[in-house]
């Protein structure tokens, strides 16, 4: 028998299986700076990460975008996902697809104040359960005109928006058992929240504050069991749950 012919196939099994071993471990790096950017990151798979904010696996870092007019897409399918995300740019354009369960999202955007977030429009849509969900957008009022969508289908998951803007317009439609949400809204200027939601056992705990401006708020849910806590007020004093 020849003992290189069998040397050979015994590395290329090792390889393969390596491979095999490995392909659910993606990681993605992205550090951009300048203005009029378009990107489009996709992961197929569990256990990938797109990196930033203290990132696992090799120690990985950033997922930082800098710069003006930018255009961000990512679709993330799969299981035990991370994507965690440092965005700062004046009108930023978010597209988010997340499908899986046991995956973690955050996304921030210019929470350093050094853009002003201004005409930011984010689109989320997360499709699974056990997931949690962070939005993070500007600090101290500075951005205006920011347009939220979030769609979550499925149970059991997490969502989390800190919404700091001027006349600001954030809807969520939530549907599934077991949900819960965390929001906290502040600004200067008046600004408009909406939630649809469908399931049982809910938990709302919702913060919508300015200062000395009109607000408005719209919870519509069908479903049973669960709480509800919401605080308004345009006083520019802190509320909470």
């Amino acid at each position: 028998m020849n003992f290189n012919k069998i040397t050979t196939l015994v590395l290329l099994t090792l390889l393969v299986y390596a491979v095999s071993i490995n392909a659910d471990d993606n990681e993605i790096y992205v550090d951009q700076v300048g203005a009029t950017a378009n990107i489009d990151l996709e992961q197929l798979g569990s256990g990938n990460i797109i990196g930033g904010l203290e990132s696992a696996h090799g120690s990985m870092t950033n997922f930082d975008l800098d710069g003006a007019t930018m255009t961000l897409d990512v679709n993330q399918i799969g299981n035990n996902n991370k994507m965690l995300g440092d965005i700062n740019a004046d009108s930023f354009t978010g597209l988010f697809d997340f499908d899986g369960d046991t995956n973690s999202y955050t996304i921030q955007v210019d929470a350093g104040n050094s853009n002003s977030a201004d005409n930011a429009n984010v689109n989320v849509n997360v499709d699974g359960s056990t997931n949690t969900m962070t939005l993070d957008l500007a600090t101290n009022a500075l951005a205006s005109g920011a347009d939220i969508d979030t769609i979550v289908q499925g149970s059991s998951n997490t969502v989390h928006i800190d919404l700091d803007v001027d006349s600001a317009t954030n809807y969520i439609d939530l549907d599934g058992d077991q949900n819960s949400l965390d929001y906290n809204g502040d600004g200067y200027a008046g600004a408009y929240f909406k939630i649809e939601h469908d399931g049982s056992t809910r938990s709302f705990d919702i913060d919508q504050q300015s200062t000395q401006d009109n607000d408005w708020l719209r919870v519509v849910s069908d479903g049973s069991g669960g709480s509800f806590c919401i605080n308004q007020s345009d006083q520019g004093t802190s509320t909470s749950c």
